[in-house]
């Protein structure tokens, strides 16, 4: 694996097992992420993409192959050491928030910072609430913001604790239109001034240009 790597698969697949028998997610995908590069993985719904965003960020293991993120093989580690290498390192965007819903916007950037052990944990909360503009909704819980800006309190997170790369999944998937494209530009810009490898899941092809590569699954296996 080069060493400009940050994240890297060889031969992954993903099969699962239902009442009709087994089922394969993914097939031997080969890939490798560079350090600052933007990759958007699209397709079809079903096409395995959430599940290869998963497996590429430490979420899931795969049934075959192997990832390693950051020079380090997630097969080697169980799931509180996937946590613990994740911690500070990586960020996520998801379509539907992931905000705990009895913190407020302020609380839910602070926690990761805490669980990371930042001595500077409240200034980098405040510092990123204003960066997306929300330093006068801090104190507001999940349930008293709209989508777009509980989208924003997502993004602020991801990208509080310097993290080197930034897993989004459908992003703006909950999002009307304008709403949708306002974060899609606000979350490359960040990424653009940070430096920070993008790993983006979406089925829009227009939002899939802006990412320096795209790769397409289709029945788990990447097209082409």
């Amino acid at each position: 694996m080069m060493s400009t790597d940050v994240v890297t698969a060889h031969a992954l697949s993903q099969r699962v097992t239902t009442a009709d028998g087994t089922l394969d997610i993914l097939s031997q995908i080969e890939l490798a992420v560079k350090a600052g590069e933007t990759l958007a993985i699209t397709g079809a719904s079903g096409s395995g993409k959430s599940t290869l965003l998963a497996l590429l960020a430490g979420l899931d293991q795969p049934s075959a192959g192997e990832v390693f993120l950051f020079g380090q093989r997630l097969n080697d580690l169980d799931e509180d050491a996937r946590a613990r290498m994740r911690a500070g390192r990586v960020g996520f965007v998801f379509q539907s928030f992931q905000l705990l819903p009895a913190l407020s916007a302020r609380e839910n950037i602070l926690l990761p910072l805490e669980l990371a052990g930042r001595d500077d944990a409240n200034e980098r909360a405040a510092y990123w609430l204003d960066r997306v503009g929300l330093a006068e909704r801090a104190s507001h819980t999940p349930h008293q913001l709209s989508g777009g800006e509980q989208q924003r309190v997502a993004i602020a997170r991801a990208f509080a604790a310097d993290a080197r790369i930034v897993f989004a999944d459908e992003p703006t998937g909950n999002l009307d239109a304008e709403t949708g494209a306002r974060i899609i530009d606000m979350l490359f810009d960040l990424n653009a001034a940070a430096a920070t490898t993008l790993i983006l899941v979406t089925h829009d092809a227009a939002l899939a240009s802006r990412c320096q590569r795209s790769l397409r699954l289709v029945a788990g296996r990447i097209a082409g």
